[in-house]
């Protein structure tokens, strides 16, 4: 079991909890502001991955009738907040540095220096531990918080070193703000790639066109529209497209075909497809609907665009199974 996301998330931040108190405690006492926002950092740490392993336990349930696709996505949730968290602990740093180097307080360099290799220490094994094994937005997001606190130990190794040889205590607010950037940017990818996720985007690794393409290369598809991907979680991805069927092929073989197609050339295998036949005459129409209480017919919400065409969005999905 300690190869497991869960387990490894509960290592690494039994770790990171217990020297996040040194490293504060070594911080206030010797007067870094480096050591301060590590340890700062290393709390950002300690809250994500007990998020992570919250968010984990939640996404090992079983889906039920009202969450019909489980509760996968609240990996993704946590990855966003965590985030978010790194962005907010970026923004103390910042301020924390500005204030430190118009007043510049005295450092016990030594100190300092030797709690921030213990704390790199401390990093690199807890990233090693989360590197290893299978991966997930959870264990992704755990180990950028861990890895780029350990570049915060880096710096403050180094302005450690600085003050210890030369004296200058303001390399500290330097190297602090240095640390502040990194964390920035870490949180920013965070929340950048959970967007997309959250807001149903097309994987990143995989192309619409060439989507579209194999589709519409399978033997028996006439045309195609509303073709949507997007995803649940990590590695759960989800398509669903209309087909319109050529006069002389069953719509079942068609989408079958389909199917096959899209898990062999894209390893899509949560697909939802729904085959359209061909209306009389070989025009590609709408379908209008009824509107409520008119007794007439509304325009179609959604209809085909003609073949020269490509449709990536429009209405809602039938829900017709492959």
């Amino acid at each position: 079991l300690r190869g497991t996301p869960l387990a490894r998330l509960t290592w690494a931040f039994g770790i990171t909890a217990s020297f996040m108190l040194v490293e504060a405690g070594v911080g206030w006492w010797s007067g870094s502001l480096a050591l301060l926002a590590d340890a700062g950092h290393m709390l950002a740490d300690a809250a994500a991955l007990l998020l992570a392993i919250f968010a984990q336990r939640i996404a090992s349930q079983s889906r039920t009738r009202v969450q019909t696709y489980g509760y996968r996505r609240a990996e993704v949730l946590a990855a966003f907040a965590n985030g978010i968290a790194l962005a907010l602990t970026a923004i103390w740093i910042f301020k924390e540095a500005a204030e430190r180097w118009h007043a510049a307080p005295a450092i016990d360099a030594r100190a300092m220096t030797a709690t921030a290799v213990v704390g790199l220490l401390v990093n690199l094994g807890s990233a090693k531990m989360l590197a290893g094994g299978g991966h997930n937005a959870n264990t992704r997001a755990a180990l950028a918080h861990v890895l780029s606190d350990a570049v915060g130990s880096v710096g403050a190794i180094v302005a450690g070193a600085v003050i210890l040889f030369t004296g200058w205590t303001r390399i500290d607010a330097a190297v602090s703000a240095v640390i502040g950037v990194l964390v920035l940017w870490g949180g920013w990818r965070l929340v950048r790639e959970t967007s997309r996720v959250l807001m149903e985007g097309s994987p990143p690794s995989i192309d619409i066109p060439t989507v579209e393409a194999t589709i519409r290369g399978v033997p028996g598809v006439l045309d195609m529209h509303d073709l949507h991907l997007w995803s649940i979680s990590d590695g759960f991805d989800v398509l669903t497209v209309h087909v319109v069927v050529e006069r002389g092929h069953h719509g079942i073989d068609v989408v079958s075909a389909v199917s096959r197609a899209l898990a062999d050339a894209h390893g899509l295998t949560h697909v939802t497809i729904q085959p359209e036949s061909t209306p009389p005459g070989g025009e590609l129409v709408g379908i209008g609907l009824r509107g409520p209480g008119t007794g007439r017919a509304e325009p179609p919400r959604d209809e085909p665009p003609p073949r020269s065409e490509r449709s990536y969005g429009g209405g809602t999905p039938s829900a017709s199974g492959a």
